[in-house]
Parts: structure tokens; sequence; C-alpha cells
């Protein structure tokens, strides 16, 4: 099954408090990190591609389609956007096991099913087991596979390595590197790693 090639165009501001958070860039597909010392508001930004957080101007879009765009008054709601998003936290539904989790939203237009997800991301024998049972990083992958089953066109991954100790960040780099390279989703991801940034991103924007 073929894909059509995704282009974002990203020029956003917006005023917290009295600090102004924007970036510009235009990018095509691969992974694309967005770098820089905490609290610079990198997540801040991708908050406003995915649609939680409103820029006071600017625009966002995606392969010509505007999904923002202060000037012109277009602002589509989050589950208009197609952006699957994965948080720091990894925010899996406390009352469901892992397999519920990853079924809902669960979407027909994924470019995985689910039991291709389930196998690459390492994560058939946790279908079972409560979210509370679960440790970082397997959370951590379980989010990774609900967002790619919602069918999302794109991913937008917010320090997906934080927090981890060594062997579970080499696990969620690899399930990275796949989405990537095979499942070849386009992905906005946030980081303040520059091994990270280097060995992940196909392209860096410094904030």
């Amino acid at each position: 099954m073929s894909f059509e090639p995704l282009s974002f165009e990203i020029d956003v501001t917006r005023r917290l408090g009295d600090v102004q958070i924007g970036t510009v860039f235009a990018v095509d597909g691969g992974l694309t990190v967005l770098f820089g010392p905490s609290g610079i508001g990198k997540t801040s930004v991708l908050n406003m591609i995915a649609g939680l957080l409103r820029p006071d101007w600017g625009y966002v879009r995606v392969s010509g389609k505007t999904l923002f765009d202060a000037a012109a008054g277009i602002d589509l709601p989050p589950e208009a956007r197609r952006a699957g998003y994965v948080f720091q936290e990894a925010r899996l539904f406390p009352h469901k096991r892992v397999r519920a989790n990853l079924l809902y939203g669960c979407h027909p237009g994924a470019r995985l099913g689910f039991g291709d997800t389930v196998e690459f991301l390492g994560i058939g024998h946790l279908l079972e087991r409560w979210p509370r049972s679960l440790s970082g990083g397997e959370a951590r992958r379980v989010a990774i596979g609900r967002a790619l089953l919602s069918g999302a066109r794109f991913l937008l991954l917010d320090e997906p390595l934080s927090s981890l100790d060594r062997a579970r960040r080499e696990e969620i780099m690899r399930a990275i590197l796949h989405i990537r390279d095979h499942v070849r989703l386009p992905i906005l991801m946030v980081t303040h790693d520059p091994e990270e940034a280097e060995r992940l991103g196909t392209r860096i924007v410094r904030m």
C-alpha cells in the first residue's frame, strides 16, 4: 500500500505570560526533531500543531491543507487534524486493559493493522495487562501503538525517551526508527537530548 508523502509548513507564535513562544519551518516527511533546552516552548509548539493550544498568529499546513490560519480564521479541531499524539506521560485509560487501549479509536485507515502493530512493538504479551502494571517503557510502546492504530497521518512525539533507563530507551528508539523507515509515517518529535536528535532525526529544527 502506498501513501502520500506529507509536507509541513509551520509558522506559529503564542505568548504565554511574559514569554513569546514560536517557530518557523517547512519540511517534507521523515522525522523532524524540535530541539532545544527545556522550557523553551517545544511542547507548546506540538500542542499548537495538534490543536490543543491556539497560536496568537501564524499558520499550520500539512500537505497544503490548512489546519490553522489566524489571518483566515481557520482553526480545525484536534480530531480533524489526524495527528497521533504521544505525550510524555502515556495517558492510557486506567480502566481498560492494554488490548482495549489499543483498540480504542482504531481506524480502518491506519497504515498498520492491529497484529502488525503489536508484533513490531513487541507488546503481544501485554495485551491482557492493566496499565498500572506496565513499566515506563511498556506503557510508552502501548501509547505509540494506540497512536498508530488511530489512523493518524503523522505522529507528534513529546520527549518519548524521557525517564527511561538505557535498555528501555533503546527499545523505544528502535520502534521510532521502524516507524520512520518502514512504516514511513512522518514524525515531529521534541527532545532536548543531542544524542537522540542526531540518531533519530532526518532533520533538526533548533529552538
